[in-house]
């Protein structure tokens, strides 16, 4: 059974239709790794294995009636961000505590069709604001690869369970790099597609004008079945982007001889960790040696990215963030009158840098310095994303590291933010443009510890980067399980 976690999704539905392996008995076998693992890990804030055998056994029932769809039988895990119909969402906040959502996510709805088995909610920084997953109000999700460090964050529970064999694949969202950090960090596949690609219809809102939801895999090939599954114009998203859908899978196995990889200077910095600068300069000659040709790009406003996007994510939080009251569902505190209610809910429900962020956003956005600080960032984001426009036509996509430095240790940076804030340098700028970007699992450092490798797309350009993006993994074949989760 243990080969199950070699094996890409599309292998898993073969056997699944040749009746080899049972949806049942797959799901039961992922269930038991949880029980076994997740003691230590802490990816899961909660397993649904009642509803889990249950959608299994349907799906079992769909496949003897000789039916067919992408994820038929497959168990998935989900970011605790999505709403679930009758399953509690929490966002990992104790002012969501006991919120069971009326309806489904989009994503969640087109999983169900697809055939999906749904194992569980995945841990998060709450409200998916950090880098760590150590603002969950629950818990803290340990790395796979060394469990005295942080998986990434804000999906850290995400690429946790996926590197640690606890699920088949699982959803995240990012708004500056919550997918591709934690999958850089944890060493797992993670894209975040572009802006409008992915209904956000039923994702509780952190920055609307930045949040996109994606997936984590164990490889490139399950993440095109993946994106395949959940991608497409959806009415209840304004934002929703009305393009038709590629098949991903066919562009895996095509060369990339001739293709042209930017390559921005602005992304070797001053403090990157020696083995990341390494490991990006040997994963560049893995492009070449395929035929690729590598041209210098210039993305000169990428130093205003962090700063702009601390504007323009926090204002955004404080305004979606405004909702949780007291009144209309989730955590209530009992006060003298109605302020006072709102003030002891949301002192008690908000975490330190929920309430950070909410305070920063408010005043960003408060009279006197809208122009100053809002205004101006939005001007900045529109130079960003002129900066990409311009590189792209010099070239077809651009390759960066991820992070800057390998997973850190537990605590390390919980009283430092900005340096927190920093980690996500290399992300940001593509949550700004609304790019698609993906993190591939590239190496590892001088400790074993996983280093991702970022390529970034043209808008809507998915189906290019995961083509680079298989080449690359076809050729340097990097271990995505460590051989303690192997048994």
């Amino acid at each position: 059974m243990n080969d199950i976690l070699n094996l890409t999704i599309r292998q898993l539905r073969e056997m699944l239709k040749k009746k080899e392996i049972s949806s049942m008995e797959l799901t039961n076998y992922y269930l038991g790794r949880i029980r076994k693992y997740d003691g230590e890990i802490l990816s899961y804030l909660r397993t649904t294995e009642d509803h889990a055998l249950k959608m299994a056994g349907q799906a079992d029932e769909r496949i003897s009636r000789g039916e067919d769809a992408p994820l038929l039988g497959i168990p998935l895990g989900m970011k605790d961000i999505l709403c679930t119909k009758g399953i509690e969402t929490t966002c990992a906040s104790n002012i969501l505590k006991g919120f069971v959502p009326p309806y489904d996510a989009t994503v969640i709805k087109r999983l169900k069709e697809a055939g999906f088995v749904h194992l569980g909610k995945l841990n998060m920084d709450e409200f998916a604001m950090g880098s760590s997953t150590e603002n969950s109000a629950f818990q803290t999700t340990k790395n796979p690869w060394d469990t005295t460090r942080i998986p990434g964050g804000s999906s850290g529970g995400s690429a946790a369970a996926v590197a640690s064999g606890l699920c088949a694949g699982a959803l995240g969202t990012d708004t500056g790099g919550s997918i591709r950090q934690p999958a850089s960090l944890c060493g797992v596949v993670g894209i975040k597609p572009t802006y409008g690609r992915v209904s956000r219809y039923g994702l509780v809102a952190f920055a609307s004008s930045l949040d996109q939801i994606g997936t984590f895999t164990r490889s490139i090939s399950d993440c095109a079945t993946m994106l395949g599954v959940i991608a497409g114009h959806d009415p209840m998203d304004s934002t929703s982007i009305t393009a038709p859908v590629e098949d991903y899978h066919s562009f895996l196995g095509k060369d990339i001889k001739g293709l042209k990889i930017g390559i921005p200077a602005e992304y070797i910095i001053e403090g990157m960790e020696p083995d990341v600068k390494r490991n990006f300069e040997e994963s560049l000659q893995v492009f070449k040696d395929q035929g690729a040709e590598l041209v210098d790009v210039t993305l000169p406003h990428t130093q205003y990215a962090v700063a702009t996007y601390y504007i323009i994510g926090t204002a955004e939080a404080s305004s979606n963030l405004a909702r949780y009251d007291g009144v209309k569902y989730g955590l209530r505190e009992r006060g003298k009158d109605i302020i006072d209610m709102y003030k002891k809910t949301r002192f008690k429900g908000f975490g330190k840098e929920v309430k950070r962020r909410i305070i920063l956003g408010t005043y960003v956005l408060s009279s006197g310095y809208y122009d100053a600080y809002y205004r101006k960032a939005g001007k900045v984001r529109t130079l960003i994303r002129q900066d990409f426009d311009n590189a792209f036509r010099l070239c077809d996509m651009i390759a960066t590291p991820v992070s800057p430095s390998t997973a850190f240790k537990a605590g390390e940076r919980l009283e430092d933010p900005l340096t927190m804030y920093l980690s996500d340098i290399f992300t940001i700028p593509v949550n700004l443009a609304g790019l698609p970007g993906i993190s591939i699992p590239g190496g590892f450092d001088s400790q074993g510890l996983p280093i991702g490798l970022q390529i970034i797309g043209k808008p809507l350009d998915e189906g290019r980067i995961l083509q680079a993006a298989y080449v690359f993994e076809s050729e340097k074949k990097v271990r995505v399980i460590p051989d303690k989760y192997r048994s």
